[in-house]
């Protein structure tokens, strides 16, 4: 299952949890404001010392925080092991 690790306020990370859901593809989400202290250290450990959302984890690999491109998503998530076009 893969985890988007996000924010409510964050508009990258709406367009990224609005491009999953249009893709129907299953996703865990956790708010990193509200996240454990042990999430946001793997976080910040992801995206080289700061937590940058939306940071996503599939199948170990992970993808650092980024803007929202959609061209870009696709290649990453391809990349960790889906199948998109």
């Amino acid at each position: 299952m893969m985890t988007v690790y996000a924010a409510k306020w964050c508009p990258h990370c709406q367009k990224t949890v609005a491009f999953l859901k249009s893709r129907n593809i299953p996703f865990h989400y956790v708010e990193i404001e509200e996240a454990p202290e042990d999430v946001v250290r793997k976080v910040d450990e992801v995206n080289g010392g700061e937590w940058v959302v939306p940071t996503i984890e599939f199948n170990g690999s992970w993808r650092p925080g980024k803007a929202f491109n959609e061209k870009e998503l696709i290649q990453d998530l391809n990349r960790m092991g889906l199948e998109l076009k």
